[in-house]
């Protein structure tokens, strides 16, 4: 692998040369910047990221961490970043948390002793006060799908307490009275309040939901297809479905079909996210779309900027984000006596 001393030696110019013909720095002749620029093409020359950030002062990769590099959400989410990353010429580096504190504390620290400053961050088992000190300690780290009030400049969130309202408006509107819910089994803020909302409006209607007709399992297709097991051996009657993910929906309604159930027409199903899969399912999945890659191009513009002491937000900046509801065909009009 060629170094910079190779490319410097080639050229006939000092490793200085070289450098600043890297960095685009100020006096150096269109002459040199031609030559050095073919030699390190013929050797397949490439500037080392941490040196270059030393002799610039400032960060030449963007970070980002997500719990999952298998779920189609996260995917989404790192892309998001991702676009950004290339806009401003900046490597991206990945790094997993697995939905475990330690796991995430040392995806950051790597990040951080790949001398990135700048990074989004999924967390949702580091505390309030860890996350308060990381965002001292690097210029650009900006949280996603996690607010905490003292640095709520810092992060960018969607609303879940709402978007399960909106899911319980849209069932009750469609002349529901029966309700179930399957829920994430891990204890974080998402699944919880966005129950919580479902649960709350259900109660200002007059309605609640059965504790035996909540059930919880991994977010995935297969925790769908055993939570919703659960559900119908409970042997309890319900109409509506609230699913606390796309994936888990899709599980649900694969499960309820090969029971004999036809949904919407039995039982109505919504789910949360909007994934890509949502609109392939059949039938397709009527879902609260949560814009994930919008929210993450502006998270990563949002840690591109404050690492370089350029932010553009204000106090009107919309850092929170709503659920939409996105109607298909897996929920309809409750006929049933």
């Amino acid at each position: 692998m060629a170094t910079i001393k190779d490319v410097a030696r080639v050229a006939g110019v000092s490793v200085a040369s070289v450098s600043r013909v890297v960095n685009k720095g100020p006096k150096v002749s269109k002459k040199t910047i031609d030559k050095v620029t073919k030699v390190m093409n013929d050797l397949a020359y490439t500037p080392n990221a941490n040196a270059r950030a030393l002799v610039m002062q400032k960060s030449t990769t963007m970070g980002v961490v997500i719990p999952d590099l298998t779920d189609p959400f996260f995917a989404s989410l790192a892309n998001g970043v991702e676009q950004v990353a290339r806009l401003q010429n900046m490597q991206l580096l990945l790094s997993t948390g697995q939905v475990s504190a330690e796991t995430e504390r040392q995806a950051i620290n790597l990040l951080i002793e790949q001398r990135c400053d700048v990074m989004v961050i999924h967390s949702k088992k580091l505390s309030d006060d860890e996350l308060i000190a990381l965002t001292n300690k690097v210029p650009g780290l900006v949280l996603i799908d996690r607010y905490i009030k003292q640095i709520a400049h810092r992060c960018v969130w969607l609303d879940n307490l709402e978007g399960g309202k909106i899911a319980a408006r849209h069932l009750l509107a469609l002349k529901h009275q029966n309700f179930a819910c399957i829920s994430s089994k891990y204890k974080i803020d998402d699944p919880s309040l966005r129950l919580q909302g479902f649960e709350n409006e259900l109660n200002a209607a007059d309605f609640e939901i059965e504790p035996t007709l909540i059930e919880y399992g991994e977010p995935n297709l297969q925790g769908g297809e055993i939570t919703t097991q659960k559900l119908l051996a409970s042997g309890k009657k319900f109409s509506a479905l609230f699913v606390y993910n796309d994936a888990m929906a899709i599980g649900a309604i694969s499960t309820l079909e090969d029971n004999g159930y036809r949904v919407p027409t039995d039982i109505s199903v919504i789910g949360f996210d909007d994934v890509l899969l949502s609109r392939y399912s059949r039938p397709k999945l009527t879902t609260l779309n949560y814009p994930i890659e919008e929210m993450a191009r502006q998270a990563a513009n949002l840690a591109h900027q404050l690492a370089n002491k350029t932010p553009t937000i204000n106090e009107d900046e919309h850092l929170k984000h709503i659920p939409r509801l996105v109607k298909r065909e897996s929920t309809s009009l409750n006929t049933q006596k």
